[in-house]
């Protein structure tokens, strides 16, 4: 089995540092899970006026919330280029993948986005501090593995694929989205459309096949850990904002899951 495992990633040399982050930045995205499950939700999009306490908490419009959350990951991912040249095509790939990714979201917030509501500034700082930390771990870790032999198995091209997959799904699902909203921007209805008829949530299920194909591309123990922490963390949330919906809807249709079709 372990035989097995080796050969879908680089047989990296960790110092007890580097394999910390990777434990940690894994066990703190499964927590973030756990508390979307158990009800205490990072506090944007239809939860961002949880809590009792609201007068207390800062917050910022949602547009610009979002670009907090995503603007340092995309200048970690711009900056690789200059900071770690060269490294052949697998890291190049890489890089433009986290790059493109994170410059898509950017625009998407400027250009394509309807809001509603606020984002409150501390989940804002720790969405932005967890995608930041992936980015720049995705091009550190991989940066690490320089002159080793490559995985026996070899997954960047399968990886490149379902980034492009993930992207261009999120991005369609997000359009949809995007044309539920009224010309106030306000309010919210129930998704229809793409894969909105089967699961509430597709674009995270999108957003995940993104990672796992930033993973696939690297093959790094670190870029696995957070595809899984993301893939979890999605889960929770998707999960969240179904039993938002049936709260909300009374014909919101049982048959539409969370985020998996026909299964969760």
């Amino acid at each position: 089995m372990a035989e097995m495992i080796e050969a879908f990633v680089y047989k990296e040399s960790l110092s007890i540092y580097e394999k910390c982050i990777c434990a940690a930045t894994l066990f703190y995205i499964l927590g973030l899970a756990v508390l979307e499950v158990s009800g205490k939700h990072l506090q944007y999009s239809k939860f961002w006026n949880l809590g009792s306490n609201k007068s207390s908490k800062s917050v910022v419009s949602s547009k610009v919330g979002m670009l907090i959350i995503y603007t340092p990951a995309l200048f970690a991912g711009v900056s690789s280029f200059w900071i770690f040249p060269g490294g052949g095509i697998r890291f190049l790939m890489l890089k433009s993948a986290v790059t493109i990714h994170f410059l898509k979201r950017d625009l998407e917030v400027l250009f394509l986005h309807k809001f509603s509501g606020f984002f409150v500034v501390e989940s804002a700082v720790i969405i932005s501090a967890t995608y930041f930390t992936a980015a720049a771990g995705f091009v550190y870790f991989h940066h690490q593995t320089r002159g080793l032999p490559e995985p026996t198995v070899d997954l960047k091209y399968l990886g490149a694929v379902l980034s492009l997959v993930g992207l261009s799904g999120n991005l369609y699902h997000h359009y949809l989205l995007s044309k539920l909203r009224k010309k106030d921007g306000k309010g919210y209805e129930i998704p229809r459309g793409g894969l909105f008829n089967l699961v509430v949530c597709p674009h995270y299920l999108f957003e995940i096949t993104t990672f796992v194909g930033f993973s696939f591309i690297s093959q790094t123990m670190f870029a696995y850990a957070c595809a899984v922490g993301v893939a979890f963390y999605l889960l929770g949330r998707s999960h969240a904002t179904r039993k938002w919906y049936v709260s909300k809807f009374e014909n919101f249709p049982k048959n539409v899951k969370a985020l998996i079709p026909y299964v969760f």
